[in-house]
């Protein structure tokens, strides 16, 4: 990722499938999100949710607003989706919704900038004289 081009923005089910939402309507993916940045929603201590977090995303993802013909790249896109899901389930857990700027704040800038800093940091290493040289499996 080069920091010029918009990102794109799914929910994963327990499973790791990927669903996101495009001009296309809702996909789910069981794979090409492999080189995305991962950011956990639910702590390890709501196994509740947990337990009801496929069912509640699938139930959503075919909801009438997700339909391909509502996309619209500015105002109700993947972004949109991923926000719309996330306060969904805060409503039911009774907490008060995000608003968009408070979701970046709170969600996506941290690890955006901790994956910025990786990312800068492995193009100057390549870009030099040092060669990277991948663990093996057993010390990963």
């Amino acid at each position: 990722y080069d920091g010029h081009s918009d990102l794109h923005v799914g929910i994963t089910n327990s499973k790791g499938v990927v669903y996101n939402y495009d001009q296309e309507g809702v996909h789910r993916a069981g794979s090409g999100w492999e080189q995305c940045i991962s950011i956990p929603l639910v702590q390890p201590d709501m196994s509740e949710l947990l337990q009801q977090w496929d069912d509640l995303l699938e139930e959503f993802s075919m909801e009438e607003a997700w339909l391909p013909h509502r996309y619209e790249e500015q105002q109700h896109n993947c972004y949109t989706f991923a926000l719309a899901f996330v306060n969904r389930v805060r409503r039911g857990r009774g907490r008060e919704p995000l608003s968009k700027a408070q979701f970046t704040e709170r969600f996506l800038i941290p690890h955006t900038r901790e994956a910025s800093r990786y990312l800068t940091l492995h193009q100057e290493l390549a870009h030099s004289d040092f060669y990277i040289v991948p663990l093996p499996e057993q010390e990963q």
